[in-house]
């Protein structure tokens, strides 16, 4: 072979053991960064059970949530900011919801408003009726759940989504027993129940619709019996719904045996009073005696608050002109009256239905634009519930699925008949 050949190979040769020892080193170099990222990432991972998934910051760096209830409120709350900064902590992400719950609730409620036709911002009374804040005729129209004890299963988001839908119901009614058995003051779970209150006053107001906060007094006739209890209830009520303005408070629903004057009206002065400290705004509804049939007792004789009404409940088959009239004569005299309670049975909740004089009070709410609520949203094996009792769905019911009760109501709250 010619030296010149030799020489040139040995050339060719060196040129390329130099690229491919250059390509070694940039090869290296690329490994060792690699792996000094991975062994970050690594050290800065937690490593307990309850991580539940990571999110970058704007940093750069990885934040884990040990609580997926909370990264996914953070994440609801920071839709479409694609530069929001995670919080580093659970409690950093309490406290930052809890500084901002009301106003988010209240822009929840804004929009799901806007987009309903039933739901009208905040209300409060005008003359004998209620008004939103444009100064419109406002009429609720809606359904009453059974105890909260006994049957908790029916507050539920999609439940309330029917009614809403299908119904064309605006309000909802929380019925918190107080004396009965498994009754807020009776040895009831008060956690579960407080916690059902507020699961039933966070779907509806997602949905756009009203809800009473009803303190369910029945056995125990006169509402003082508990009167520090309620005071206390209406306290932490209003304070945390302060800021909605959907929350309608109906303080207590059935007193009888008592007086208007020496035993209701002190009663709930006292426990408006407890209210209005924390919410100046909200509608109060008060009971009247005779399970809240003598609403003619206010007359003359109100309340001075300017956003109370009062109660009147009827079962149609047993309350008929007698119970009408003395609607008429509160209306004639100016006193807002709410129908916060009703069936078309008779009043032991469980007997035959009267269509005619159902019809009547229909007639008589309709024409006063008075706001009525139906009892009751369950499957309980009597008249006046809205399900029948061989139905087990919890939402969604269709019309076979109701009861008598429940058809009437449905097309009532529809505003038909």
């Amino acid at each position: 072979m010619p030296a010149e050949l030799c020489a040139c190979g040995r050339e060719i040769i060196m040129k390329k053991g130099i690229i491919c020892l250059i390509a070694g080193i940039v090869i290296g170099i690329a490994l060792a960064v690699g792996a000094m990222l991975f062994i970050r990432n690594i050290n800065g991972r937690k490593t307990d059970k309850g991580t539940m998934g990571t999110m970058t910051r704007g940093t750069g760096d990885a934040v884990e949530y040990t609580d997926a209830e909370v990264y996914a409120a953070w994440r609801t709350q920071n839709a479409g900011d694609r530069h929001a900064t995670a919080p580093d902590n659970k409690a950093e992400t309490q406290g930052t919801l809890a500084s901002e719950s009301a106003q988010s609730t209240q822009q929840i409620l804004k929009q799901q408003q806007n987009g309903s036709k039933n739901a009208s911002g905040r209300l409060h009374v005008s003359g004998t009726v209620l008004s939103d804040e444009s100064g419109n005729t406002v009429q609720l129209r809606g359904v009453s759940t059974h105890g909260l004890a006994w049957f908790p299963e029916y507050v539920n988001r999609e439940a309330f989504r029917t009614l809403r839908d299908d119904w064309n119901a605006n309000v909802v009614r929380l019925a918190l027993y107080t004396e009965e058995y498994g009754g807020y003051c009776s040895g009831g779970d008060r956690t579960k129940l407080n916690q059902t209150v507020a699961d039933g006053v966070e779907y509806a107001t997602e949905l756009g619709m009203y809800v009473i906060i009803d303190w369910h007094i029945l056995s125990d006739n006169n509402p003082n019996s508990h009167k520090a209890d309620a005071i206390e209830f209406f306290s932490e009520m209003s304070a945390r719904y302060s800021g909605y303005t959907n929350v309608i408070y109906e303080i207590c629903n059935e007193p009888h045996y008592v007086n208007w004057n020496n035993d209701i009206k002190p009663y709930a002065q006292a426990v408006i009073g407890a209210i209005r400290a924390n919410d100046k705004n909200a509608v109060i509804i008060v009971g009247t005696n005779t399970w809240s049939q003598d609403v003619d007792d206010v007359i003359g004789n109100r309340i001075d608050d300017d956003n109370v009404m009062y109660a009147l409940h009827f079962y149609a088959a047993t309350h008929k002109d007698y119970i009408r009239d003395k609607l008429k004569k509160a209306i004639d005299n100016g006193i807002p009256v709410f129908v916060s309670e009703s069936s078309i049975c008779d009043a032991s909740g469980n007997g035959g239905i009267d269509y005619d004089s159902a019809n009547t009070w229909l007639r008589l709410m309709n024409d006063n634009n008075v706001s009525f609520v139906a009892w009751s949203l369950c499957n309980k094996n009597e008249t006046s519930a809205l399900i029948r009792p061989d139905c087990s769905k919890k939402s969604g019911w269709t019309a076979e699925e109701l009861s008598d009760a429940g058809r009437w109501y449905r097309e009532a709250v529809r505003g038909g008949h």
